[in-house]
């Protein structure tokens, strides 16, 4: 396994994150332990969750899964980062959702208790919450950050003018603020290349791309379709896109052919070489799939190859952060 600072920070962390979103809703309790299992065994120390996953409103479903697999022992939560994210609708009641000082810091307090811990490694902010100021947020974040109950803060589908707006907020506190953004980036969806990268770069906050296949797009999804095995595919979005795509996705296809490399392992290939980019989210739904994902740690792109992608796949605009991708 590689590892590689996460942002600007000494902690170290691997080349791919384990995310738990499958577990509970597509995962058993039992295979997800044994896929939690398995990435230690491949030295994935990178664990990625959130409080709304398991999707029933205040239960948060994973984060018990992965609280009652570190409740094993066996020294499992000493060997992993571990983060989770506050923001999405935990009650129905007005206060609990959001990034109030209020829900942050109650939402924390609940996370520990369902993973069975004393502290979260990387708290991230899961969406922007355009209703409360920087200045509450901080001193939610920090006060939590005193207790030791979180260790560092993250951020999820934030623009890049959120994080200059975070950024300076910390600095006025003396905090460290962000050190990582989760955005959508992949080869389908390059928009984060025009502000979100620039600015992460410039801060030092490591990006953590989220969906690296596309709903399964990009992980040969017309070959495993026509044998029958893409499940994904029958699903709504997924569906869409292949129709859109179709064309281009076959020459992606034939392309991961010709370089002996499947193609979801081109897809996380292509993004571990992306500068600012500390780890690709896997969501593997079984330990054969999360087996497969390793290989992306051997792929090698060289210039013809990655010139091919871009024809492919162009980036948005002329290419590279803006306003050069879109004017002089």
């Amino acid at each position: 396994m590689e590892y590689t600072n996460l942002g600007r920070t000494g902690l170290k962390v691997s080349r791919l994150c384990l995310g738990t979103m499958n577990f509970g809703p597509k995962t058993t309790e039992p295979d997800s332990f044994a896929i939690m299992d398995r990435a230690l065994e491949h030295g994935i120390n990178f664990f990625d969750t959130a409080n709304v996953y398991g999707w029933k409103i205040g239960e948060g479903i994973t984060e018990q899964i992965i609280g009652r697999w570190f409740e094993q022992g066996g020294g499992r939560r000493d060997k992993v980062v571990l983060a989770t994210k506050v923001y999405g609708k935990m009650s129905e009641w007005p206060n609990g959702q959001g990034l109030s000082a209020r829900n942050i810091i109650r939402a924390a307090d609940d996370s520990l208790r369902r993973l069975k811990t004393d502290y979260i490694d990387l708290y991230q902010m899961h969406h922007v919450d355009r209703s409360t100021p920087w200045e509450e947020i901080w001193q939610a974040m920090s006060t939590l950050v005193d207790q030791g109950k979180v260790l560092y803060v993250g951020s999820s589908n934030f623009a890049g003018w959120h994080l200059a707006q975070a950024q300076a907020a910390a600095e006025k506190r003396n905090f460290l603020g962000l050190v990582s953004e989760q955005s959508i980036y992949n080869l389908l969806t390059r928009h984060v290349e025009l502000d979100v990268l620039p600015a992460a770069q410039h801060y030092g906050i490591g990006i953590i791309p989220w969906s690296p296949l596309h709903g399964g797009a990009l992980s040969g999804i017309l070959r495993k379709q026509a044998a029958g095995d893409a499940v994904r595919a029958l699903e709504g979005r997924s569906q869409e896109i292949i129709e859109q795509q179709r064309p281009t996705l076959e020459a992606y296809e034939k392309l991961a052919d010709q370089l002996d490399v499947d193609p979801a392992n081109l897809a996380l290939g292509w993004l571990l070489s992306r500068p600012g980019v500390t780890a690709p989210i896997i969501g593997p739904r079984t330990q054969a799939q999360l087996d497969a994902a390793l290989g992306a740690l051997d792929v090698q792109l060289d210039d013809e190859t990655l010139a091919k992608l871009d024809e492919l796949f162009p980036p948005v605009g002329n290419g590279g952060p803006g306003p050069e991708a879109w004017a002089w």
